[in-house]
């Protein structure tokens, strides 16, 4: 089964007409993106864009086999022109399965937004499942098995893909295609990035794609480390990298402060932009998490964690330290490291990147940005993807 990508941009394209913002700015040449529309082995298309007939002509393509034309989403505005030869734009209701004249069989799947997802199979029995912008699958029911392939909004809905990992629609070897991409997108090797984190990828428009062919899916790195400094987006990054995950369990390290409204905010903001079926869990504890098996772990933060660490040893004494507080504090720094280079889990972690601005006029905070150091260090060793986000933008040091 041969998947032909008309266009993989929003409904609006990209670059929108008249947005001025940057991702727009640079959609130019092979960047540049039309609706989204699928055209299956020359007999089915899903979605009706305005060019449809010259997009599968640049592609190497007709539109005279076309036997059917279904659309996934509500359309705004006048209706699109049907090109001429071209059967009437139809739906098939939720639930329902239509066999077209050629062999494929269409099968409506209900989404948790406006629209209609469409699952193909072919006479060989390859299956694609096709979803709308902005929309995931409703319900949670079991998938016989993973498909062949999925055609999707990542960027938009990654819970959509993460949903469909959970059902057993999404295998390690289900090839995951963006689109519907927008300008809220990042343009180039970020979004290359981003997708690879989930498992993803972009192709550009015109692509041909032949559905269950070996493709090499993207290897989502096991350890990552994220670090930045503060407000840099560190740990918005470290959510992407898992969202398109089902199950994560995330790790707070930094407890709670009574009393400490900023705190609060703070904890309440990360809380309300995590998935919902995400995990929370309040402890310091990580070698005991590490050493289970599990779903994907997310610890925010490690600098939280040497603080209470540090607590615990004593290391704001200068006496405790010489005598046990630094022996001990590498003991533990020692364990957790091991415990990362054992775990058999996913994990993402955030820390702080601390030393190139003003000295710290206190022994105290010189220890405490030194030991941070050695920990960002060490646990950097023992990942095989390791980031430095500054003002937002994300720089792989490894990885």
């Amino acid at each position: 089964m041969d998947v032909t990508l008309l266009g993989t941009g929003a409904p609006e394209g990209l670059p929108r007409p008249d947005c001025p913002c940057a991702a727009c700015a640079t959609a130019r040449g092979t960047r540049a993106r039309a609706a989204t529309a699928l055209l299956v082995d020359g007999a089915l298309l899903l979605d009706l864009t305005p060019g449809a007939a010259l997009a599968a002509a640049r592609a190497g393509h007709s539109l005279t086999g076309v036997r059917q034309v279904l659309l996934t989403h509500p359309h705004d505005g006048p209706a699109l022109e049907l090109p001429a030869g071209l059967p009437t734009a139809g739906r098939v209701p939720d639930g329902r399965e239509l066999t077209l004249i050629s062999g494929h069989r269409v099968r409506a799947v209900p989404m948790d937004a406006p629209g209609t997802g469409y699952e193909v199979t072919s006479l060989e029995g390859l299956r694609l499942l096709y979803l709308p912008p902005g929309a995931a699958p409703a319900g949670a029911a079991e998938a016989r098995r993973p498909y062949d392939m999925v055609v999707a909004d990542v960027v938009g809905r990654p819970d959509a893909i993460a949903r469909l990992r959970a059902t057993g629609g999404v295998g390690p070897a289900t090839d995951v295609i963006a689109v519907h991409l927008d300008h809220d997108a990042p343009p180039g090797h970020e979004l290359d990035r981003r997708l690879a984190a989930a498992g993803a990828r972009a192709v550009p428009d015109g692509s041909t794609l032949t559905v269950g062919e070996y493709h090499e899916v993207p290897d989502v790195p096991r350890r990552t480390l994220v670090t930045g400094g503060a407000r840099s987006g560190k740990s918005l990054e470290a959510e992407r990298r898992l969202e398109a995950f089902p199950g994560v369990v995330y790790v707070a390290t930094g407890g709670t402060r009574d009393g400490d409204t900023e705190w609060t905010a703070r904890v309440n903001a990360h809380r309300d932009r995590r998935p919902g079926s995400w995990r929370t869990e309040e402890t310091c504890e990580l070698a005991p998490l590490l050493a289970e098996d599990g779903p994907p772990l997310l610890i925010d933060c490690l600098s939280l964690w040497l603080t209470d660490a540090m607590d615990r040893v004593g290391a704001w004494d200068d006496d405790t330290w010489a005598k046990s507080g630094q022996r001990e504090l590498r003991e533990r720094v020692a364990e957790l490291i091991a415990a990362v280079r054992a775990t058999p889990r996913t994990v993402v972690a955030v820390t702080n990147e601390v030393g190139a601005g003003v000295v710290p006029a206190t022994a105290a905070g010189r220890r405490f940005r030194d030991e941070l150091g050695r920990l960002n260090a060490g646990f950097a060793d023992e990942c095989e993807h390791v980031l430095l986000v500054v003002a937002g933008q994300v720089l792989a040091l490894r990885g």
